[in-house]
């Protein structure tokens, strides 16, 4: 299995976050829009959709930029290179 992941990322940490983050300021955000401004109910739920979506969206692209990813196996010398274990060859 773990030769299918190779060169992929494994690890969403900012896609996480930002659901989190996204559905407790959508609920919260919601919640105040309904009850303070009365809002109607289809605008509450796009604000809440959209903020869930759109901060889960902006910590996968964050993540997938910070985390790290398995090199292909073939790429053996270029991990050695990356390292500083071997010289860049000609």
């Amino acid at each position: 299995m773990m030769k299918k992941l190779r060169g992929r990322n494994l690890a969403h940490f900012g896609c996480l976050l930002g659901i989190t983050v996204g559905l407790t300021l959508g609920i919260i955000i919601a919640g105040v829009l309904a009850s303070v401004f009365n809002v109607a109910l289809n605008t509450v739920l796009f604000v809440w959709f959209g903020l869930t979506f759109g901060l889960g969206a902006v910590g996968w692209v964050m993540g997938d930029r910070l985390s790290s990813r398995f090199a292909p196996e073939g790429d053996v010398d270029q991990q050695e290179v990356a390292k500083g274990l071997q010289g860049p060859t000609e």
